[in-house]
């Protein structure tokens, strides 16, 4: 599955045995390493580990499914899923989960509230720039660009108008057989929303108070920590992995999503070339380090920072500025950082 954003944030959290109180309940953690091709860390206070476990079962449950969903590469029996889809999408409309179709009118829809600047029918430029950057990767020395010819033939073939969706009978139709629909700057934090959504209405059932997911840099928070404070999460530096530019709280039911230019890259002639492709040129953009975007709502915050990360600072500021209840800050490759007029407000003592 391609894979998005980066692991842009650190978690900042006592250890699980000094986070509990006598007869209150306890603070574990618990990794996954199987979805969405990056590690995801949930945290959450629970009255034992054997409920923390049953939880955390349950969430992984959920988010597997989405995964599979969401999956570009691979079908698996019984779905529909999105690999069916670029497949077969282009002979006849293909009939998908509900989830899978909310998740391409979000994709759709955000691309036309950032004027473009998500895109997901890219998919074939993406595949494309992923096969020179593993060659990169696996072989330094003979790093290479795509060629600019095989790079507009992609381009060429990533109109998100060609992707047809028909909510009344479920279905997408591609209108282009050329086109590759990539989910990768939406899908794992809207997976992460909406399993975050489910377990929100079960953690009572299962004696959880308060949890913080991070699925390879979306962070979501589900309820405060029980005494009522909020969960304290870090913006690393792209500059140094091992600083923290900022701590931002997240109360209640809030998002941290970052994009950077730091994590998935490669080198060609001593320039580095992230994984993020702008749309207006195929080629990845160099306006900031990255960009990290706070709401209520984790899948537009991972739709956002991937948006906001091809724009210049002004203009993707302007665009927050208009949007409700949501907050960025840019980290430029100077090491220069702005906030939106709000962000600072969130910003941890």
């Amino acid at each position: 599955m391609q894979r998005a954003v980066c692991l842009a944030a650190a978690l900042l959290l006592l250890p699980a045995a000094l986070a509990g109180c006598a007869g209150g309940p306890a603070l574990y953690t618990k990794q996954f390493t199987a979805l969405f091709d990056t590690v995801i860390t949930v945290k959450a206070y629970a009255k034992s580990q054997q409920a923390f476990d049953e939880w955390t079962d349950d969430l992984y449950g959920r988010l597997q499914e989405y995964h599979r969903l969401f999956d570009s590469y691979h079908e698996y029996e019984g779905m529909a899923n999105l690999c069916t889809v670029n497949k077969n999408g282009a002979q006849a409309p293909v009939q998908v989960d509900g989830r899978l179709l909310d998740l391409l009118e979000l994709g759709v829809a955000m691309g036309e509230q950032t004027g473009g600047k998500l895109n997901i029918a890219m998919g074939a430029a993406l595949s494309l720039w992923s096969v020179y950057r593993e060659r990169g990767l696996a072989d330094p020395d003979s790093a290479a660009l795509p060629p600019d010819d095989a790079l507009q033939e992609a381009m060429a073939h990533a109109d998100p108008a060609d992707i047809r969706l028909d909510r009344e009978a479920s279905t997408v139709f591609l209108a282009d057989p050329a086109l590759k629909i990539d989910v990768g700057a939406i899908g794992k934090g809207y997976a992460v929303e909406r399993a975050a959504q489910e377990m929100q209405e079960s953690a009572a059932d299962y004696a959880v108070d308060g949890a913080l997911i991070n699925a390879g840099g979306n962070i979501r928070s589900i309820g405060v920590k029980p005494d009522g404070t909020p969960w304290v999460v870090g913006v690393q530096d792209p500059a140094d992995s091992g600083r923290l530019l900022a701590k931002a709280e997240l109360g209640g039911s809030r998002a941290l999503v970052t994009s950077g230019d730091y994590q998935r890259y490669y080198t060609v002639d001593g320039v580095r070339y992230a994984h993020i492709l702008d749309p207006d040129t195929g080629l990845p953009p160099r306006y900031v380090a990255s960009v990290s975007v706070l709401c209520g709502d984790s899948g537009q915050a991972d739709a956002l920072s991937t948006a906001l990360f091809c724009m210049p600072v002004q203009e993707g500021l302007a665009l927050v500025e208009a949007l409700p209840d949501t907050e960025a800050m840019w980290v430029a490759s100077d090491g220069t950082v702005t906030y939106s007029s709000g962000f600072e407000a969130y910003i941890a003592p």
